[in-house]
């Protein structure tokens, strides 16, 4: 039998309005190793996620009285970039196509048995991880470009306001950060909303 070995152990909701497919699923993936939680309603997944209980991957059924799977999944993609595998005793064409298209890790048919899901799961976990990876490396190039370009805006500012050639305003910005015990990028920020709010007096 596949049992985890990370040493956090992967928190994993289930979604699904039949009561014998949570309780079967829910079995399973707790002899794996694997700490589960379980919803009956795409409402009571949701209210679990507001209460601040993120788990590592949501295994969902598409269909579902009221909100559906896929309104789910729309939620866990675009607001808590939870990872999730779609669920459904159906193989529609079209509701894989939807399923995939709001982001799911894998489609999976019903009734699964273990060896099917559990692999499903380790798979989707890595994938999970490889994609948090690749938006947090995202994440800080874009910071990182966010903090020259307010550089360059704020030793542009500065080259204007004293006249300066563009490395003697660069030294300028970098004493004054010292001086003050504060980082470079935020001392160009305090240069360009002291420039904007000139400017906007001035249209005033």
């Amino acid at each position: 039998m596949n049992t985890v070995a990370n040493k956090e152990t992967p928190h994993i909701l289930l979604v699904d309005d039949d009561r014998l497919v949570l309780a079967t699923l829910a079995a399973s993936l707790a002899r794996a190793g694997y700490a589960v939680s379980t919803a009956k309603s795409s409402v009571e997944a949701e209210e679990m996620l507001a209460c601040g209980r993120r788990p590592n991957l949501v295994i969902l059924d598409v269909r579902m009285p009221g909100q559906s799977g896929l309104f789910l999944a729309e939620r866990l993609r675009e607001l808590d970039h939870i990872p999730f595998l779609m669920l459904s005793a159906y193989s529609d064409e079209r509701i894989v196509q939807l399923a995939i298209a709001q982001g799911a890790l894998a489609f999976l048919v019903k009734p699964i048995d273990e060896a099917q899901l559990l692999p499903a799961i380790e798979a989707a976990l890595a994938r999970a991880d490889e994609l948090n990876k690749l938006r947090t490396t995202h994440k800080q190039l874009q910071d990182a470009l966010d903090s020259e370009r307010s550089i360059n805006v704020a030793v542009g500012v500065t080259m204007m306001q004293y006249r300066l050639e563009r490395g003697t305003a660069f030294e300028q910005l970098r004493r004054a950060a010292r001086s003050r015990s504060m980082r470079l990028v935020d001392i160009a920020a305090e240069v360009v909303r002291g420039c904007e709010a000139m400017a906007a007096d001035r249209t005033a």
